[in-house]
């Protein structure tokens, strides 16, 4: 007994000396925040007092402020919106908007393309997946936070935008002059194939009714008996993860869908909902334009041997981010965890792998509409593929 308590003294004594190292750990690293802090007030006290221009707009220091700060983050995908830029993506997300149609995103700190959308100004003009746009309206786009750049290439139907791109076919910057027009975001398209195959062309994950949209063409298939199905992804750049969960519902009856993990290491596991739509044989295009909830989808039907994935490697953007809306209508995008597929892979700058890979010809690496007249091997092949699984 006297040893039980000379034991239990210790371990209380090792829980004091933990605790108080952890909350003067706290201690010491709030006292470093506020004496940051206090420079920062210093600085904005300078400029409101000292600047030779008198009348400051205070909008506008605050927000390049904040801006700054999620730069500090190096994190392309946390970023901040102004109550004009929320405002637009509100209405994005309801499927329609005044743009040129193009997914832009960050890779290795510079603007990319992740893929125009079919039909866009963006499209006809002849931008392609894997641009990077080197100028807006003459503007350097170094150092531009994606949203600012999102704002500079969106405006008013009728207007018109030049960016200057650089592609790996071009031995110097090309000027594309595009004029601005409403884009409507049809998500989901549909056609069947020869060999009673059926054909979805599903084009985003960011406006609200996708996933409606997209049973109706699942059931549009049962109904005209098709054998199996071709869901194509390829320059899909994503959208809201609950639209990912609700259709990977529709293929996976029971198992995850993804996994997210957050800040502090912990895991948590999204599940299907059971709501089965289509039993039959199928096969998933994807390509390096696809992204995000694209990437969600394609990792949860590849993990749960629903389907076979052809293509190429996909874009490889594995973060969550949440919309806080702040007090004044602006609104910060921050990320808040990374997702893993369902056995655990993170594909973070790595994409989802194919199981069956084919690699366009540079020059035709543009994805193709379904009414296009043209070759479209990867089509083609997944059409093999699928044959195979009849």
């Amino acid at each position: 007994m006297h040893r039980f308590k000379k034991f239990f003294a210790g371990c209380l004594l090792a829980t004091f000396v933990f605790s108080a190292g952890f909350f003067y750990g706290k201690s010491r690293a709030t006292e470093d925040l506020e004496a940051r802090l206090e420079v920062f007030l210093e600085v904005l006290s300078l400029v409101k007092n000292q600047y030779v221009e008198k009348k400051l707009d205070n909008s506008k220091l605050v927000y390049g402020a904040i801006r700054g700060m999620l730069g500090g983050l190096d994190d392309p995908y946390s970023r901040f919106l102004e109550p004009k830029a929320y405002s637009e993506m509100q209405i994005r997300m309801q499927g329609s908007y005044s743009g040129i149609g193009i997914y832009i995103g960050m890779k290795d700190n510079q603007l990319i393309v992740i893929s125009p959308i079919i039909g866009t100004p963006a499209y006809k003009e002849g931008i392609k997946s894997k641009d990077l746009i080197m100028k807006i309206d003459d503007k350097p786009t170094k150092d531009m936070a994606l949203e600012e750049a999102v704002s500079h290439i969106r405006g008013r139907q009728g207007t018109k935008v030049k960016l200057a791109i650089m592609r790996s076919t071009f031995k110097e910057l090309k000027d594309f002059i595009i004029t601005r027009d409403k884009i409507v975001i049809k998500s989901t398209e549909y056609k069947m194939l020869p060999d009673s195959i059926a054909y979805i062309k599903f084009n985003t994950f960011e406006k609200q009714g996708a996933p409606a949209e997209f049973k109706k063409a699942i059931l549009k298939a049962e109904k005209e008996k098709a054998a199996g199905l071709i869901l194509d992804l390829r320059g899909n750049g994503g959208g809201l993860l609950s639209n990912a969960i609700e259709i990977g519902s529709m293929f996976i009856r029971s198992g995850a869908i993804v996994q997210t993990v957050d800040r502090e290491g912990m895991r948590e596991v999204q599940y299907s909902t059971g709501d089965i739509t289509w039993q039959g044989p199928l096969v998933v295009l994807i390509d390096e334009s696809s992204a995000s909830a694209s990437e969600i989808l394609a990792g949860a039907l590849q993990d749960n041997k629903i389907a076979k994935i052809v293509g190429t490697r996909s874009f490889g953007k594995a973060s969550v981010q949440c919309v806080k809306v702040l007090q004044d209508n602006s609104a910060v995008l921050l990320t808040i965890a990374k997702y893993l597929t369902p056995s655990g892979k993170d594909i973070s700058k790595k994409g989802i792998i194919p199981d069956v890979e084919i690699k366009l010809p540079t020059e035709e690496a543009a994805v193709k509409n379904i009414e296009d007249s043209g070759i479209d091997i990867q089509l083609n092949k997944a059409v093999e593929v699928l044959k195979s699984l009849l």
